[in-house]
């Protein structure tokens, strides 16, 4: 199976846009031996006569919740093929019926506004005419996380539970437990949670590696105290209650999925340079209430040196780069160095470390030490963390 006699099995107008696009080079065919032959299974399965059904949508929205393309991190021939295939059957939704699938609708509208996409539909018009996406009335995402479930050891009241009468002596010889039964048990119980501390401490995260304890927040702040992560914006709208505010779904690599993500930028940066953006992530604030949806997390912006009106920019994590990605800042006292699991922000921590965030003359974000003036990058393994356009910009 070779990616030719493939893209020969799609229709005119989606092999005549497939083609289009990568006999200029202008898209990927897959980097690599194994995005190759994912490229070529993905467009060989695309059956354009069911994508219109509704359970293959769902189907699909399922898979691209967490995905920006379909192979690996960049835009390919499969993601064509797909966008093609899709375009008959979402021109022709209606806003509730795309807002049910807003994977699907995300992922479509991305793609389509790529540039050499869009040069090629643009070609092949009327066939690949732009679908507008009526955003601003999508409705309010919900992150929902279930409750973890306790164990009851109340002993049940007999006519609360329904039982017969013999129960109730059980529960009143309990409420009637002498003092120093109830110390030991007190005393058993702070046993368990100590040991519970010294194995956590001592125990392996998932692959078999040894787990970091997190660091302590006393002394002399530094910067390895924040913990920054790559973040990728998998959803985003206005905030209902406030003009001034995003509400972002970010992942940033958990099994949780992502965080829920308040930011000032709705003046600043417009909605469609915000969506599927890679960006650098503060993961470890603590929780706030923004006009009432709590923000996980902070979104690191670079702001103009004259000012937010000069221009405010995310900071861009290296190509490559995947949610989760751990974000650290270069010398050998912070490289390694474990950030606390949560600020406390009465110890003001942040607020203290940030004057000396900045961009260098090569847009690279970094920390510049106040006292040494040494200057620590912003990076990743795979490179140093960007802003697009900005020197001498603050970072906060």
């Amino acid at each position: 199976m070779d990616f030719q006699s493939t893209v020969a099995k799609l229709s005119a107008p989606v092999k005549d846009l497939v083609l289009s696009v990568t006999q200029n080079g202008s898209v990927h065919l897959g980097k690599g031996e194994k995005d190759a032959r994912e490229v070529i299974e993905w467009i060989a399965k695309i059956d354009e006569s069911k994508l219109a059904a509704e359970a293959e949508l769902k189907t699909l929205d399922t898979h691209l919740v967490p995905r920006t393309y379909l192979v690996s991190n960049y835009l390919t021939a499969a993601d064509v093929a797909l966008y093609g295939a899709l375009h008959p059957t979402i021109a022709k939704l209606q806003p509730t019926q795309y807002f049910a699938h807003p994977s699907v609708t995300r992922y479509f509208d991305h793609i389509q506004a790529c540039k050499p996409v869009r040069t090629a539909a643009d070609a092949l018009a009327p066939a690949f005419a732009p679908v507008a996406f009526d955003f601003k009335d999508a409705p309010r995402v919900e992150r929902k996380v279930e409750a973890p479930k306790k164990k009851d050891k109340k002993v049940p009241d007999a006519a609360e539970a329904g039982t017969s009468k013999a129960a109730a002596p059980l529960a009143e010889a309990a409420a009637s437990a002498p003092a120093e039964g109830k110390a030991q048990k007190k005393e058993k119980k702070e046993k368990k949670k100590d040991g519970a501390v010294a194995d956590e401490a001592g125990s392996k995260k998932k692959g078999g590696a040894p787990a970091k304890a997190a660091a302590a927040d006393d002394g002399e702040p530094v910067p390895s105290m924040i913990e920054l992560r790559v973040g990728h914006i998998v959803d985003i709208m206005k905030h209902p209650d406030a003009d001034g505010l995003y509400v972002e779904q970010i992942d940033i690599g958990e099994e949780t999925g992502p965080r829920t993500v308040v930011s000032g930028l709705v003046n600043y940066i417009p909605i469609e340079q915000m969506r599927d953006k890679y960006l650098v992530a503060v993961c470890n604030l603590k929780p706030a209430n923004m006009r009432g949806v709590k923000s996980f997390a902070m979104v690191l912006c670079a702001t103009s040196k004259d000012g937010k009106d000069a221009g405010i920019e995310l900071i861009q994590p290296p190509a490559n780069s995947k949610p989760g990605d751990r974000i650290y800042f270069e010398g050998a006292e912070f490289e390694d160095a474990t950030p606390i699991a949560q600020l406390n922000p009465k110890k003001k921590i942040f607020e203290t470390i940030q004057p000396g965030f900045i961009t260098l003359e090569s847009k690279e974000a970094a920390w510049v030490n106040p006292a040494t003036k040494t200057v620590h990058r912003i990076r990743t393994r795979e490179g140093v963390c960007m802003a697009p356009t900005l020197v001498g910009a603050s970072l906060s």
